[in-house]
């Protein structure tokens, strides 16, 4: 059974909390403050709880010095005191006298927000490779370990299964309401659609394997739609194409051919730009130089009206390439139609879970989760390193 912040004694404690912080930042602003904002709900409990909170995040991934200015959680830390309106101490450093003398002059309620996890993979992948001198380490600051970062449940890193191997450890509220969403996808309300977009087959399959004999329908759209459609024999241009799964996307055609939905349209472009020769092309119409960027408006149709009649839905990943004002209108118009039809509707973190923030429709759907890769990972049945020491 894994333990939730009740569950564990963490009153007057120096409480560690891992949160998940790494937020889209342009020009030095944060552009989309919601996972800071879905933490709140756990560092609000510990300030209840009398606790000192050491918060811990990574942001971005570290491969080289130039990244450690791009990447300083200092601007996190401005943000989490302006929502908490209380302050937060930021200590720039991971390790070191400063870190432990901050901590140890901490009082009840005091916040301290150190630097980004992930600079500790700058020598040697520390924190990524779940280094064993530096959990001990980090454990060593704290009394009890709450782990409140749910997209990063699927790594084995050494601020989140590292510490929880070594401390009295729970899952915080976030955590806690993302699971209990995703559970509702095991026994579901049927009609049961799910929705798959994205690049790459290849980051899918586990979820389709698992998926596909519970579905009532398996609508394919982004760019993993043309390995599908290469698969039937359709001539898909410059599209990308996952080469490596055509013939697991041939196996799933054959088995399911009943619920797998494909575009029989699709917006193309000569060229990957938002600008040039576009058009709407039948998938039977696509030519040698088509570069395929987002489903049609017929496709569109299609998947609405399977929509209308499910119970449930389950989506992950955009049906073109959303940073293209032209094609993201597909995204655009089912999401606009899912919120509008009040149909229930669990989006699956990542870049889905981005378009619904840029369609400003984040307040309207029913579920959006935090996670993109630990959502799939837990659709697909696996145990996430995360959950497993708690």
């Amino acid at each position: 059974m894994i333990k939730t912040v009740k569950d564990i004694n963490i009153k007057d404690k120096k409480v560690i909390i891992r949160c998940d912080f790494n937020v889209p930042i342009e020009n030095n602003k944060i552009i989309d403050d919601s996972r800071i904002k879905a933490n709140l709900k756990t560092i609000n409990y510990c300030l209840k709880n009398n606790c000192k909170i050491i918060l811990m995040s990574h942001l971005g991934r570290i491969k080289e010095k130039s990244d450690l200015k791009k990447y300083d959680l200092k601007i996190v830390a401005t943000r989490l005191s302006e929502l908490l309106k209380r302050k937060v101490k930021f200590v720039n450093e991971t390790r070191g006298k400063l870190l432990e003398n901050e901590i140890n002059n901490m009082k009840n309620k005091d916040i301290i927000l150190m630097q980004n996890t992930r600079y500790e993979d700058l020598d040697g992948k520390k924190e990524s490779t779940n280094n064993a001198d530096l959990a001990r380490y980090w454990a060593g600051l704290g009394d009890v370990f709450i782990n409140d970062a749910f997209a990063t449940l699927h790594r084995s890193h050494a601020s989140n299964v590292g510490i929880a191997a070594l401390l009295p450890s729970s899952i915080g509220f976030l955590v806690e309401n993302e699971l209990s969403h995703l559970e509702e996808l095991k026994t579901p309300e049927k009609p049961f659609t799910v929705i798959l977009g994205g690049k790459k087959v290849a980051d899918k399959i586990g979820v389709i394997r698992n998926l596909a004999p519970k579905v009532d329908y398996l609508l394919i759209g982004g760019g993993m739609a043309f390995t599908f459609l290469k698969a039937e024999g359709y001539e898909v241009g410059k599209s990308i194409v996952d080469l490596d799964n055509i013939e697991f996307c041939r196996e799933i055609l054959q088995k399911y051919s009943s619920k797998v939905v494909l575009p029989v349209d699709i917006r193309v472009n000569q060229e990957f730009s938002n600008d040039g020769n576009l058009c709407i092309k039948d998938i039977t119409e696509l030519s040698e130089n088509d570069i395929g960027l987002d489903i049609g408006d017929k496709s569109v149709t299609i998947f609405k009206n399977i929509l209308e009649k499910s119970k449930t839905i389950f989506w992950n990943g955009p049906l073109g390439v959303y940073e293209f004002d032209n094609f993201k209108v597909a995204t655009d118009d089912i999401l606009k139609f899912l919120v509008d039809k009040k149909i229930k509707t669990i989006l699956g973190g990542g870049d889905i879970v981005a378009s619904l923030h840029q369609a400003k429709l984040e307040n309207d759907i029913y579920y959006a989760s935090t996670g993109g890769g630990a959502t799939l990972e837990y659709l697909e049945g696996k145990i996430l390193p995360g959950l497993d020491k708690i």
